[in-house]
């Protein structure tokens, strides 16, 4: 279990806080978490989130952080371990040889804001690889009994390549990525970077050293990691508390700039979401969003207004008054 460092100071984006989690320990060397908070104005009887982010990527959403706090959820979203705020320097930006680390990352947060931050309602929010660490979290981590909800944004369920690859690419990359866990593979593709970014076609600023147009380098070990969460997800899942997943309403795959990116998910299948979905437990909730893209809340103004009018929807059903 990590020390708390119980000091919050200010985040980079106005308005928030930051406090570190440390010893955590890892192959390559010690880990430190950077939790990031904005607590609801009004009283909210103990309710929150804690946002996950997904690959390439760390929080930077504040309008995601303004949604819920008006639903009155004190917001929480952690950058996982080399990631983002909490990324050091001798470490491989985004890597991981066992999803299970992110699970631990998960329940560290877990026990500071049920031993010290006076939760006792949580939402873990998920995007894409966030999807998938917070299905299997809420299925065997730690601290899963403390999680009373899932949103999954787009969530990383498969690979997104075609059906009859995926057995080959899977076992390969389990293979591969025993042996020679750092070794680079090809890289991701900046589509996605430019449908986002405001210096290229899209609207948002965020911090490109941690989170690059054209992304960080891809490593065997990596794969081998994803795969083997896949696997699991393919076998099923015992996720008891309710579960909301959204997509966006089509995939698409451009292997260059176009403005179909600005209106589709060009990260992943969607159709895999859809298909694993059910596979998660019983108490699963999909919605489709038209024009939305991977990061849903990135999304345009009234694909985002659909996934916040759903979202808000479902927390009034779940929610406890």
């Amino acid at each position: 279990m990590p020390n708390l460092n119980l000091i919050w100071t200010p985040d980079l984006l106005p308005g928030f806080e930051q406090t570190t989690l440390t010893d955590l320990t890892a192959p390559d060397g010690p880990v430190e978490l950077v939790l990031v908070r904005r607590r609801c104005p009004e009283p909210s009887a103990g309710k929150a989130v804690l946002y996950v982010h997904g690959f390439v990527d760390y929080f930077f959403q504040t309008h995601l952080a303004d949604f819920y706090n008006a639903q009155g959820l004190h917001f929480y979203a952690v950058d996982l371990r080399r990631h983002g705020r909490s990324l050091r320097a001798h470490q491989l930006p985004c890597y991981t040889g066992d999803i299970a680390e992110y699970l631990e990352d998960v329940d560290a947060c877990l026990d500071l804001l049920t031993g010290h931050e006076g939760v006792n309602w949580l939402l873990v929010n998920g995007h894409s690889t966030g999807g998938l660490v917070a299905a299997l979290h809420a299925h065997r981590g730690r601290r899963r009994a403390a999680v009373n909800a899932v949103f999954l944004n787009s969530p990383f369920f498969d690979m997104n390549i075609p059906h009859w690859q995926k057995t080959t690419f899977q076992s390969w990359g389990a293979s591969i990525g025993a042996f020679a866990p750092h070794l680079r593979l090809p890289g991701l593709s900046t589509v996605y970077g430019e449908s986002l970014h405001a210096d290229h076609h899209g609207t948002w600023r965020y911090e490109t050293k941690w989170k690059p147009i054209e992304g960080f380098p891809v490593h065997a070990g990596w794969l081998r990691a994803i795969a083997l969460a896949h696997a699991q997800v393919a076998r099923g899942l015992n996720i008891t508390c309710p579960v909301l997943l959204m997509h966006a309403e089509r995939s698409a795959w451009p292997k260059v700039w176009c403005d179909e990116a600005m209106h589709a998910d060009v990260v992943l299948d969607v159709a895999d979401m859809v298909r694993l979905a059910p596979k998660l437990g019983p108490k699963v909730q999909c919605v489709s969003i038209h024009d939305g893209i991977h990061d849903l809340v990135l999304s345009a103004p009234p694909a985002r207004a659909q996934v916040f009018a759903n979202l808000q929807q479902w927390l009034a059903q779940i929610t406890p008054s």
